[in-house]
């Protein structure tokens, strides 16, 4: 099994480099999610996103290349921030704290209910979806959306 992490941050693959360094099969490029998968063309059994591409990229534009990419009956899992009652679909984001920029740094992230991301899901090629809000661990932290999807398998799919 050979393992390929995506990152648009070159500090974050340098660490992961230096981290993972022994292994033979784990190696880590530097890249937007959605350019990466648009310009690979391997297949992949799962592919995982903690706080990252699947909450800072357009649903509509890369979900569907995950599911190209993934093998049958493969997964999509990812963790965000529990989205909250006033903050739906794109949002800003800024602030210094990536890398210790000096600079304000401002991204979109993307926020949907668990109704709305499964909905997004099913449109964009995915099956067995499940989607569910974790209440935040203490007052005055983010909670998390926990999403866990199944691409079709070829039968369903032709069928």
């Amino acid at each position: 099994m050979n393992v390929v992490g995506v990152d648009f941050s070159p500090v974050q693959v340098e660490r992961a480099r230096t981290w993972w360094r022994d292994e033979r099969r784990v190696s880590f490029v530097r890249a937007m999610a959605g350019a990466f998968l648009t310009a690979d063309t391997a297949t992949y059994d799962a592919v995982y996103s903690v706080w990252g591409a699947v909450w800072c990229t357009d649903p509509e534009e890369l979900l569907p290349l995950i599911a190209a990419r993934l093998t049958d009956g493969g997964v999509l899992a990812f963790r965000q921030a529990e989205p909250t009652a006033d903050a739906w679909g794109p949002q800003r984001m800024g602030g210094t704290w990536l890398e210790g920029r000096e600079d304000e740094l401002t991204v979109l992230r993307w926020q949907y209910s668990p109704a709305l991301r499964t909905d997004l899901l099913k449109r964009s090629g995915f099956a067995d979806v499940a989607a569910t809000a974790l209440a935040a661990p203490a007052p005055g932290q983010p909670g998390t959306l926990l999403v866990r999807a199944r691409t079709a398998v070829a039968a369903r799919r032709n069928g």
